[in-house]
């Protein structure tokens, strides 16, 4: 049987005697102990009081692993590993000691990982609601789900992916309400591909969708955790990623992203406006070059005689016929707003003024592009983000709808979005239509879709998503003693 200090010294020629690796040798009871750990990872305090301050004061007696375990150290979150299994642990900042005679090693949690702070996520900031949004630490993220739900069937299951990461997935859902079959697929999905690595969650949104070449999103996500909290409560999976904010949901509907943490904590009118609005903004941003496009192209008998003859004034003597203008347009502002994200803060908002104002300007000035054109961009770029979730399929179909009008007119418009409802109705996302609850219809649930009512009025989860318990809400003993009375 190898020595302490032969293991390890073996350990480490595995890790490649990495500067980082650190080892000490101790005695204690005549016996000789190994410990090691990596030096970024571990808690050096943690690692003096708990393990070498026990160790030091050692008065004797029977010494051995177990014995250090359960007496000596029996203060600290330790366990007794396998070699394989400590070599892992010690890669995610344990510490591993050794002892001569004993083939397992004593594993102390002394992780100690830089993390960020709780903070309001800047792409879902609130008015009026919860601010804390996830962080990259998982036990965070785990500890912001449960200060919200405090419930004994919250079921939380843990996934290793990634053979070089070993990245740790928790899938976390309530036991009495989400279907076990979304659970099963979930862990199916996971299991059935083999990655080096898994750095965010992004990298496993392809693995769970069923359509992973489709330009349509199949997956949600959530910065958070009032708002994975609640997609639990309907009966969804969140799937939660160690060292990123964003945690997946699933199932996921289209219409899911119409919706906003806001609307739950205004009033349901206000927020029946605002999804509304958000709707109109969706059919602006994808539409709306392609129409006027096609309005310049095949269509112009149709438009008010003063809008067409400002039209036609501003538009001749142009070198570019509209489709070309509007493509020119629109790939001009893709260029800024990909400057303008890349560059520094400060720059990046100078790039965008002098991209906006004097570039722009000086486009129309010079001749290159119409002011109606320019406007019409805008304005659809503007309600790209509107729904800011779907913003890279909305950009998309905004070219292909440009390309649509100016190739075959309102009637191929027409077509492409008989086209995509067809391709739509047929896409499923863990036993949900992806229209759901429109195609089909669910009349139940469009209480809180496009149309939003007051929170006393939803006593049922979503039909749309499977769950093993609709009832959400009873009424109060005052409802039922009203209904007691209309009945007699």
């Amino acid at each position: 049987m190898k020595s302490a200090k032969k293991k390890i010294e073996d350990i480490k020629k595995e890790f490649l005697n990495s500067p980082d690796i650190v080892t000490k040798e101790l005695v204690v009871a005549d016996k000789n102990l190994g410990l090691i750990y990596i030096d970024e990872l571990a808690n050096q305090e943690e690692i003096n009081l708990s393990i070498m301050r026990p160790l030091a004061n050692f008065k004797g007696g029977e010494f051995n692993l177990v014995a250090l375990q359960n007496e000596v150290v029996n203060f600290c979150n330790a366990e007794l590993l396998d070699v394989e299994q400590a070599k892992e642990k010690i890669l995610r900042g344990f510490a591993g000691l050794f002892c001569d005679g004993e083939e397992k090693v004593l594993c102390f949690n002394t992780v100690l990982y830089p993390a960020r702070g709780v903070e309001e996520p800047p792409t879902s900031t609130v008015l009026s609601g919860p601010r804390e949004g996830f962080t990259e630490t998982l036990k965070v993220n785990l500890s912001l789900i449960r200060k919200r739900l405090p419930s004994k069937n919250l079921k939380i299951e843990e996934v290793i992916v990634g053979t070089e990461t070993k990245t740790r997935i928790d899938i976390v859902y309530l036991k009495d309400i989400a279907d076990p079959r979304v659970v099963n697929k979930i862990k199916e999905k996971l299991a059935s591909y083999e990655i080096d690595g898994v750095i965010d969650s992004y990298y496993i949104i392809k693995f769970l969708e069923n359509r992973p070449n489709s330009i349509f999103r199949q997956v949600g996500n959530t910065e958070k955790p009032d708002i994975a909290c609640a997609k639990m409560l309907e009966g969804r999976v969140a799937i939660i990623v160690d060292g990123t904010p964003i945690v997946l949901t699933v199932p996921y509907i289209m219409f899911e992203d119409f919706q906003s943490s806001n609307d739950y904590y205004s009033d349901a009118h206000r927020a029946t406006v605002l999804r509304l609005i958000r709707v109109f903004g969706l059919f602006i941003s994808i539409f709306l070059p392609g129409m006027y496009i096609a309005l310049q192209l095949f269509h112009y008998k149709v438009l008010p005689l003063k809008f067409l003859v400002t039209i036609v004034n501003t538009t001749q003597n142009l070198p570019l016929n509209p489709f070309l203008e509007i493509m020119f347009i629109i790939i001009l502002f893709d260029i800024l707003f990909e400057a303008s994200v890349r560059m520094p803060k400060y720059l990046g908002m100078a790039i965008s003024i002098v991209g906006a104002l004097i570039l722009g300007d000086t486009a129309v000035k010079a001749g290159l592009v119409s002011p109606p054109s320019v406007m019409i961009v805008a304005l659809s770029a503007i309600t790209v983000y509107i729904i800011p979730n779907q913003s890279s399929q909305i950009s998309l179909l905004r070219i292909i709808f440009a390309l649509i009008g100016g190739t075959l007119g309102f009637h191929g418009i027409i077509l492409g979005m008989l086209f995509f409802m067809a391709y739509l109705c047929n896409f499923d996302s863990f036993y949900t239509p992806y229209l759901a609850p429109y195609t089909p219809f669910i009349k139940e649930d469009l209480k809180d879709f496009v149309i939003k009512d007051s929170l006393v009025y939803l006593k049922t989860r979503p039909k749309s998503i499977p769950n093993k318990n609709r009832i959400r809400l009873k009424g109060s003993k005052k409802e039922s003693f009203n209904e007691e009375v209309n009945n007699n």
